[in-house]
């Protein structure tokens, strides 16, 4: 969510402020602007709306130059998105970015009228360039007058100030929102993440929780959030790891997709050694009662699967639950209990919150998180990395059944950890699991037949998706994918749910996509797959072979996965789900790899 990147060079920063905010853009957003400072000290922005193609051409007609400057890609909160609104905010000698909400805005607001001082905009940022250009009116100096406003300022924040008549100044600033300092040869650099510096710099500092800083060309100072002058850690990234290319796709999720063989097997590599299972420190399930798991929309639905298992292998009560809700309900925590916090970014706001609610409260934090350095990796007792790499798209796809991954292997761990598989039992569990890349593989020849059911599934107006057991989770991520890509309204509920309200909607024009292997549960699901063919509904059926064999005739169509992967064939049946959105939205036209109103990493709650 939002994006910023700050730049103090050698060259003209203006394009590449441009080309770093680009590499920004799979966060969302839908503005973006760039400030610098000039030659002769004179501080300047652009700003506009929509894609970045938009910034590039004013840049054109309109050029700045300098050798000083900050960008930003903006997610609208408050205020539309509009260029008034558009990052950065200026107020006189002083530029803005930010990413994150100023709780307090309004009430500072107040405060600057009663000084006959009005903004121009509907953003709670404004706020912050209107009260640092108040405090240099009082005679403070740029540094002291960002220190003063930052002793004001409510809620969560990562921020860049730029300053007229200062070309070798940057003020970064940092409190729940992810920030980075990246150092130079005689330059110095800031951004939202790796991802944005990676062109510039292999040597990152991560700032801190509260943590404010003063960078020029000669290197950072960085205060604490108790104005102790402190040293942070230089981290070498492996710039590699932050290649951004489509690889010959036409879009990112296609090639994220496609990768899920590969990454899986990564981690699989990483987590299992013969029939042996490795974790960092040697988490040992044993004396735990309880696992709670929280994350936020997809990452939540990694969890909900990862229920099952934890429950049906290890025998282990798991709670699943939504980051947004959880810390406000209060929910009471056994000390004997394992929490998992599951976020891709590592930065999600509400699961970063919900984390800090249970540290004190349970045995052991753990944060399954694809990014190493994120705060949910720093502030958990165990940060577990999926090892997807870099996802672009905001819809998530390698992301997710990584999650899956990690969260099997955890599961398998708690197993046998607690008596209920013994060494034979895991051996051949975890072989089910090795089997699942090869699996994956095949899968991926579904994508052409995926592509004619979107055809189909283009022309709804509401589809249902319908699942058991661990495939009920499933089926409400393919619902999401759906929603979140092609903006068709979807739905996902558990197959014996049917009955009890949504067949209402069923007729003619509503397709229903039907997830159901041909195992234990098979014949249930049919069932409920029979009750709506009763009523003129289009069944896409998603089986394997012999499922497919056995549902008999009536379904409008079917998609054929490999037979395979034991307990863990949900992960197998997110492919379908993933191409079905995917083929669906290009059939629509719409933005696969930046639905609108959509952000990567929700750093705001």
């Amino acid at each position: 969510m939002c994006g910023i990147i700050g730049i103090l060079g050698n060259h003209e920063v203006s394009p590449q402020l441009v080309d770093a905010l680009k590499r920004l853009e799979y966060r969302g957003y839908d503005s973006a602007g760039v400030a610098t400072v000039d030659a002769t000290g004179q501080l300047s922005r652009r700003r506009a709306v929509g894609k970045l193609v938009n910034l590039s051409d004013l840049l054109v007609h309109r050029p700045l130059t300098g050798h000083a400057g900050i960008g930003h890609t903006r997610w609208a909160t408050h205020g539309a998105a509009t260029e008034v609104n558009a990052h950065p905010h200026q107020s006189g000698p002083v530029a803005v970015v930010h990413n994150g909400i100023i709780e307090n805005f309004r009430e500072l607001r107040a405060e600057l009228a009663d000084r006959g001082i009005m903004p121009e905009s509907q953003t709670d940022t404004e706020t912050v360039a209107l009260l640092t250009a108040h405090h240099l009116d009082q005679g403070l100096s740029p540094v002291e007058a960002a220190r003063a406003t930052l002793t004001h300022l409510q809620g969560a924040f990562a921020l860049a100030f730029l300053f007229q008549d200062q070309p070798d100044l940057l003020i970064a600033a940092r409190k729940g929102s992810p920030l980075a300092v990246g150092h130079g040869d005689k330059e110095m650099y800031l951004g939202s993440d790796a991802v944005a510096l990676a062109p510039f710099t292999d040597r990152i500092t991560y700032l801190e929780d509260g943590d404010h800083a003063v960078l020029t060309r000669a290197g950072v100072q960085i205060w604490d959030a108790e104005g102790h002058q402190v040293h942070r850690a230089t981290a070498r990234i492996d710039v590699g790891a932050t290649v951004i290319d489509r690889a010959g796709h036409r879009h990112f999720m296609a090639k994220e997709i496609a990768e899920q063989p590969v990454v899986i097997g990564d981690v699989l590599n990483h987590y299992v050694k013969g029939d042996r299972i490795v974790l960092p420190d040697g988490l040992n399930f044993a004396d735990l009662d309880r696992v709670t798991l929280v994350g936020c929309g997809t990452a939540h639905l990694a969890g909900h699967v990862a229920k099952y298992w934890f429950e049906q292998l290890a025998g282990l009560p798991c709670d699943i639950d939504v980051a947004s809700e959880f810390r406000y309900r209060e929910p009471p925590l056994s000390d004997r209990s394992l929490f998992i916090a599951v976020s891709q970014s590592g930065e999600t706001a509400d699961t970063l919150a919900a984390l800090h609610y249970a540290r004190g409260k349970v045995a052991r934090t753990v944060g399954l998180v694809n990014v190493g350095t994120s705060a949910i990796a720093r502030d958990a007792d165990m940060a577990l990395p999926t090892l997807a790499g870099i996802e672009v798209s905001v819809a998530s796809s390698k992301a997710f059944t990584c999650q899956l991954a990690v969260l099997a292997v955890l599961a398998l761990k708690a197993a046998h950890d607690r008596g209920r598989l013994d060494d034979a039992a895991l051996t051949a569990h975890l072989r089910d699991l090795r089997a699942i890349p090869a699996l994956l593989a095949q899968a991926l020849a579904l994508s052409d037949d995926c592509r004619m059911q979107a055809d189909w599934l283009a022309q709804a107006r509401d589809v249902l998706y319908l699942g058991r057991g661990a495939l009920y989770p499933v089926a409400l991520e393919g619902a999401l994918k759906l929603k979140e890509l092609s903006y068709i309204h979807a739905e996902g509920y558990a197959s014996g749910e049917l009955k009890h309200g949504p067949i209402a909607l069923i007729d003619g024009d509503v397709p229903v996509v039907v997830l159901a292997p041909h195992d234990a549960l098979f014949d249930k699901t049919i069932s409920n797959m029979q009750e709506v063919m009763a009523r003129h509904g289009q069944v896409l059926l998603i089986s394997d072979a012999a499922g497919i064999a056995a549902a008999g005739d009536g379904i409008t169509a079917s998609l054929a996965l490999p037979t395979g992967g034991g307990v863990f064939q949900p992960i197998l049946y997110a492919v379908p789900m993933q191409y079905l959105a995917y083929h669906t939205a290009v059939a629509k036209g719409t933005d696969v790899d930046q639905p609108r109103n959509l952000a990567k990493s929700v750093t705001v709650e």
